[in-house]
């Protein structure tokens, strides 16, 4: 900006008057006190730049200022200002410092009087003030050389702002553009979801490849700019990536932050103490169903429109909707000694529920955990009797009274699906499963291995019962996959016949002693193998132990 007939004149003219102030003796009038505060406020202020947007903070009940002078020799001068709140309401304004006509010279200033003092604070006028939390624009034109001066004060507690400055009109704007109507359409409810649409901005028409729409979810309350998004959850003691996090850009995340990517599209979900505020960017298109919602809940949709090359944003107007109630969970009746085989979605994270109405007072749960991991609640006539997160083999032995109704409730407490297998049956029906040892884990002795042969060992039980073993040959990068994925609930029917190495009977009324070893042999030197053993009940359902993974030697 050009400042010379600013710095010619203003000054001596400024400094000037306020010697002549301070060397009269007569009573201050309240022009002169109004002309003082005006030199008070000019050489306590920063100069605010030209096509920049600058973040300004505000300390609580002090004002800030900023001045800038429009360009000399222009005819007519045009400017817009544009202010984003990040947080509370503030207060601001624009004064505007008139040059009278013709320039005066430093001679002019040394014979003037309190009274032409008294005229210059007249040059001072307020053109424009506004109080709230909105991004607001002031645009104007000045037809002569003046002095602008902003004013900011936050009256709430300490806070921050942008503000942006531009005398250049014509070469494009940092914001990009709304649409005439910028309201978001609520298209589509669902359950779970909720289905947006909004008209384009012209920024996108014209600058595909740069600008770009993200969407904020959250169930608090709208946002008028995604600054005050960002404040926010800042305030919630999060840390958030810079704005261009939403624009698909491979930020670290805070661990209290879910960053998703399907389709092209980035989620960012942000685990805070007032629930999930969710932000995913979508390219240029203008429709959007926002998936993973809980039913009955209202949530608070915002779209910006964001400028990739220079991090500005423009904030549509923000809506809201309520997802539809949950219909009843299906319940499935449990009948006296079926076994039924549950599979639960881990991402829906729904409830499966089983009802069994007792015909006796004693009822015995069974639960067998095949894959995931699972939570198991049971409530007898509404009250909860267990509730826990099932491992391996579980029974529950309840005594109640006859025709109770027992609600058993199933969910998966991982985002992969999970399995486990159910049984109810009166107490004294003949149990489903075998007699189970103190531990499902097979051990193996690393002394007793050689390069063709390995030792495993496995606790049995004073119930004469079968145990086969079966052996897999796998590779170092499939141990994990194995172990994690294998299907505790399968028996040796999904096994290939190679794999099997034997099946044998026992067991031992002395516990201490209920332990049996096998040796296997035939195998490779250095070669990694996985091992099996399926125990068997009267009922011939089998129980898989935790799988063992040993390695031959590899020299002997």
């Amino acid at each position: 900006l050009k400042m010379s007939w600013f710095w010619l004149y203003l000054p001596l003219h400024l400094l000037t008057a306020t010697c002549l102030c301070h060397s009269i003796k007569a009573p201050t009038t309240s022009s002169q006190q109004s002309f003082k505060t005006d030199l008070f406020n000019f050489y306590h202020s920063l100069i605010l730049a030209d096509g920049k947007e600058t973040t300004i903070h505000l300390l609580k009940d002090i004002p800030k200022r900023y001045y800038f002078v429009l360009e000399e020799g222009r005819v007519l001068a045009p400017f817009s200002i544009t202010v984003t709140p990040c947080d509370v309401p503030i207060e601001w304004s624009i004064l505007v410092y008139k040059s009278p006509p013709g320039k005066a010279t430093p001679g002019d200033h040394d014979t003037q009087d309190v009274s032409k003092s008294q005229k210059a604070s007249g040059m001072v006028s307020t053109i424009f003030n506004y109080k709230g939390n909105s991004v607001e624009t002031y645009m104007g034109m000045s037809s002569h050389p003046a002095l602008y001066l902003l004013e900011f004060l936050s009256t709430e507690r300490d806070t921050h702002i942008t503000v942006y400055l531009t005398s250049d009109t014509t070469s494009g704007h940092l914001y990009p553009e709304l649409p005439m109507d910028p309201r978001i359409d609520v298209i589509g409810i669902g359950h779970t979801t909720v289905t947006l649409t909004w008209k384009h901005s012209p920024s996108v028409l014209q600058h595909r490849d740069s600008i770009q729409y993200c969407l904020l979810v959250n169930e608090k309350h709208n946002y008028k700019s995604l600054c005050a998004a960002e404040t926010a959850i800042r305030s919630s003691g999060m840390k958030l990536p810079p704005t261009l996090a939403l624009s698909l850009s491979p930020y670290l995340l805070e661990p209290q932050q879910v960053m998703i990517l399907s389709n092209s599209e980035l989620s960012i979900i942000n685990k805070v103490s007032s629930g999930e505020v969710r932000q995913v960017c979508v390219g240029t298109k203008n429709t959007y169903t926002v998936p993973n919602l809980s039913p009955s809940t209202q949530y608070y949709f915002d779209v910006f429109i964001v400028n990739l090359l220079t991090n500005a944003s423009a904030a549509y107007t923000g809506t809201f909707a309520r997802t539809l109630e949950e219909p009843e969970p299906k319940v499935t009746e449990l009948k006296d000694g079926k076994v039924i085989h549950v599979v639960l979605d881990g991402k829906r994270q729904k409830f499966y529920s089983l009802q069994y109405q007792a015909r006796h007072k004693k009822i015995h749960f069974t639960f067998q955990l095949c894959q995931g991991q699972v939570r198991v609640h049971i409530t007898r006539n509404g009250k909860t009797v267990a509730s826990e997160n099932l491992s391996g083999l579980r029974y529950f032995s309840l005594k109640g009274k006859l025709l109770d109704t027992y609600l058993v409730q199933l969910r998966s407490t991982e985002e992969s699906n999970s399995s486990v297998k159910v049984q109810a049956s009166p107490h004294f029906h003949k149990p489903l499963f075998p007699l189970l040892p103190e531990s499902l884990k097979i051990k193996s002795f690393s002394k007793l291995r050689t390069c063709r042969s390995v030792t495993i060992a496995w606790l049995g039980t004073q119930e004469e019962s079968k145990y086969c073993v079966y052996r897999k040959r796998i590779e170092e990068d499939q141990i994990w996959k194995e172990l994690q994925s294998a299907d505790r609930c399968s028996g040796p029917e999904t096994r290939h016949k190679s794999e099997k190495v034997l099946c044998k009977y026992f067991h031992n009324l002395n516990l201490q002693r209920a332990v049996t070893t096998e040796t296997i042999k035939g195998l490779e030197a250095g070669t990694l193998y996985l091992f099996d053993v399926y125990l068997f009940g009267p009922s011939g359902i089998p129980v898989r132990y935790h799988s063992k993974v040993v390695k031959t030697r590899k020299k002997c």
